[in-house]
């Protein structure tokens, strides 16, 4: 019976980090489509929800405030625009030029909240533990003094009352002409976030921490509209029919409270967010004369104007426990229709959703995605413009064009309605995979007016070692892209000012360098199998040596037992399995060829060519004993063009193939009464012998060690004595195992003397 001595071999190829599988053929990057155009950057574009770019509103001006954080933004009836901040508590009025003047600066350090009265007088909340302030003819008075910590919404009524949301303990306060206050619903949330006045007289409120819609009806009368599964009501809008939008932010709940809370700073709340930051605010800070760089500094992470947060790192209000939920949404739009069904008309993983404001049967929103301004109508979603980085916090309507207020730093923009100005998209990183050369751009749309340019490198980012942007490709005639050979590319199209053009899709043919495959290994074993070239030559296999022996002490001359009616044909046997694993980089399909040689020769004999199986089975007798050594290569051909097709190869350490067991030779046999010595001879030509033992009448097998006290040579000596032998016959067998594992047998028959 044939055996291998076991092998096994294995070298490992590392591959790079985020390399795309991908054959080494011509292919195409393509950028088109809502989602996918929406993955780049944008400057004075918009973009369709059929996936058209375009030249989008122009900004008429561009009013900086010099703070890092814009809270509340409203329009007054004189024409001017207000602006409050944080972290240093400044209220500007922005002319409808686009001039910023400081208006006031608080002895608090934010201004979460702020309101204009139909008569022009500006309401401002200043917090923590500030007051609501009446600023007009440039003087600022405060009129009542909040017993809440932090006043997070101002929404006048038609008869000059106003009503105040403040936390931490969730309350609303209705405040006459006056000053004079009361608590007008207790909602039992940490906060109250949002307000609202419906045509109706109705109050609306969202709250904090478990994203509830509250409508109030009357003092300490109100019901709950909506209970979102996101943890902060952050916006409010009604339209003329008397539906009311929400807008929700801040990840989703991991644990919400089962009931209303009875007060923020009886237990703390469990809020996930798919982004958290924390804001921190102190009493302390009450300079109205710092700086941008000293209110900068007093910021724990650049804030994101999440309301619970501020709240949440003061003594009064407990800290939520907050944890990141990958996958999670992180704002919804909601629209409660007048008889209280709700509709979800919005969700999304990628963006927090800052304000809403309705225009007719439209829905604009804005963001905290680059500060990205969005149309919602008929169930299509416009982006309208990319402000740029930072956050929109707020978004006003007013006449014909929109103001944006944007934080990171504060900033206040004018929209207009008419493409004006130019605009540029610039296209995600691509990664090709490989090296690779590029072919002729490709676009699809209206191109009049717009240029591409493209660029390359070899870092996922890019930086100085890129090349520079290419030049200006717009003659369809002559597109061929010219940045260098790299792994990564990337486009961009500009607009020149006032252009009708539009696009819809942009193609980046190219062709990466092929990568050769890898072997990592090769395997060489024996298993079981039917020879069946025996079986069809009807050869019998040899029988094992036997001697038989008397009590006289006198042997017979050696002789093969067999006889011509019964053979013992071994069908069964090892046959050589050759196995190994490839892959490779560009999940090219792969063909593979199968050498050999043995150990003291030099060139390879072929076994198989051009297979695409990864293992290889032999019939035993192909191989004569020795050491030999298996070579597999494997290419990518089928894959790829004959002058772009690459291959690799692993070789085996020697591989020891023995097919042949040891010879067993028997030498002087004598028995003596109930004793019997038996010595013989065991070799083999290939592998080393490793054990030996014997069986006495079908007995256990017993082990026996060579004369010289280790079996360990190709040729070994052994002796055995046996006592106390019943009288009559016994049979003794024989084996002796070489290093490959096979056997080779005696037999002696010891019989009495007649």
């Amino acid at each position: 019976m044939r055996r291998l001595a076991p092998f096994f071999f294995c070298a490992v190829a590392l591959l790079a980090p985020g390399s795309l599988s991908r054959a080494a053929t011509s292919t195409s990057w393509e950028t088109a489509g809502f989602t996918d155009l929406l993955k780049g950057r944008f400057s004075g574009l918009s973009l369709s929800s059929e996936g058209t770019l375009r030249l989008g509103p122009s900004t008429r001006w561009n009013a900086t405030l010099g703070q890092p954080a814009l809270w509340s933004l409203a329009a007054g009836p004189d024409g001017n625009t207000y602006a409050s901040t944080g972290h240093s508590g400044k209220v500007f009025r922005i002319g409808q030029d686009g001039k910023a003047a400081l208006l006031w600066s608080a002895q608090q350090s934010e201004i979460f909240a702020m309101a204009v009265t139909a008569d022009g007088v500006v309401l401002a909340g200043s917090s923590p533990g500030g007051g609501v302030y009446r600023i007009e003819n440039g003087k600022a008075q405060e009129f009542w003094h909040s017993s809440a910590k932090y006043i997070w919404a101002i929404q006048p009524a038609p008869d000059g009352s106003v009503f105040v949301a403040t936390g931490d303990e969730g309350r609303i306060f209705k405040i006459d002409s006056a000053g004079k206050a009361e608590v007008y619903y207790e909602t039992k949330q940490a906060n109250v976030t949002a307000l609202a006045l419906g045509a109706n007289g109705r109050l609306y409120a969202g709250t904090e921490p478990n994203g509830l819609l509250y409508e109030i009806t009357g003092p300490r009368q109100g019901t709950i509209l909506l209970d979102s599964n996101l943890p902060e009501i952050r916006a409010i809008a009604i339209d003329a029919s008397g539906a009311v939008y929400a807008s929700a932010m801040g990840g989703a709940v991991a644990s919400r409270t089962s009931t209303p809370m009875p007060s923020a700073a009886n237990a703390a709340t469990t809020v996930t967010a798919s982004a958290p930051t924390v804001i921190t605010v102190t009493e302390a800070q009450k300079n109205p004369n710092m700086t941008p760089a000293d209110a900068n500094a007093a910021v724990t992470v650049p804030a994101d104007q999440s309301r619970s947060a501020a709240a949440a790192t003061t003594t009064a209000t407990p800290t939520p426990v907050v944890a990141e939920t990958a996958g999670a949404d992180k704002s919804a739009i909601y629209r409660i229709n007048s008889d209280r069904t709700v509709e979800t008309i919005r969700t999304s993983k990628e963006d927090n959703v800052y304000d809403l404001v309705l225009d007719e049967n439209a829905i604009f929103f804005s963001t905290d995605n680059h500060g990205r301004i969005y149309r919602l109508q008929d169930g299509k979603t416009t982006l309208l413009t990319e402000p740029g980085d930072g956050e929109t916090t707020r978004l006003i309507k007013r006449g014909d064009r929109f103001l944006a207020g944007l934080s990171n730093p504060a900033r206040v923009l004018s929209l207009g309605s008419s493409a004006s100005g130019g605009g540029w998209y610039e296209a995600q990183v691509h990664d090709s995979g490989n090296v690779s050369r590029w072919g002729h751009l490709q676009w699809n749309g209206n191109p009049t007016g717009v240029t591409f340019h493209t660029r390359s490198g070899n870092s996922a980012r890019p930086d100085d070692t890129w090349g520079a942007w290419s030049a200006p490709i717009a003659d369809k005639a002559h597109t061929l892209i010219t940045s260098p050979v790299a792994r990564f590319v990337q486009w961009r199209a500009e607009w020149a000012s006032g252009s009708s053009g539009t696009l819809n899709s942009v193609a980046v043919p190219f062709l990466p360098q092929n990568a050769a495959p890898v072997v990592r290994s090769v395997s060489v074993t024996s298993v079981l199998g039917t020879n069946t070239a025996k079986a069809a030559s009807n050869v019998p296999s040899t029988a094992a040596y036997s001697v038989t022996v008397t009590e006289t002490g006198e042997a017979p001359a050696a002789s093969t037992t067999s006889t011509a009616n019964q053979t013992a044909s071994r069908l069964q046997t090892t046959q050589t399995q050759i196995s190994w694993q490839a892959d490779d980089p560009d999940t090219d399909k792969l063909i593979y060829s199968v050498y050999f040689r043995a150990e003291d020769e030099t060139n390879w004999q072929l076994i198989r060519n051009h297979i695409f199986e990864n293992t290889l089975l032999l019939d035993p007798d192909v191989f004569a004993d020795g050491r030999y050594l298996f070579r597999v290569v494997a290419s990518d051909a089928p894959a790829n063009a004959e002058q772009f097709a690459k291959q690799s190869e692993l070789i085996s350490t020697p591989v020891l193939i023995d097919n042949t067991p040891p010879l067993v030779t028997l030498g002087a046999v004598r028995r003596t009464g109930p004793e019997a010595d038996l010595v013989w001879d065991a070799a083999d030509r290939t592998s080393p012998l490793r054990r030996c033992e014997y069986s006495l009448d079908t007995g256990v097998w017993q082990p026996v060690e060579a004369a010289d006290g280790v079996t360990d040579s190709l040729q070994e000596h052994f002796g055995l004595h046996l006592e106390k032998l019943n009288p009559g016959e016994h049979l003794i067998v024989i084996r002796v195992y070489d290093a490959a594992g096979n056997a080779g047998l005696a037999r002696v028959v010891l019989r009495p003397v007649r």
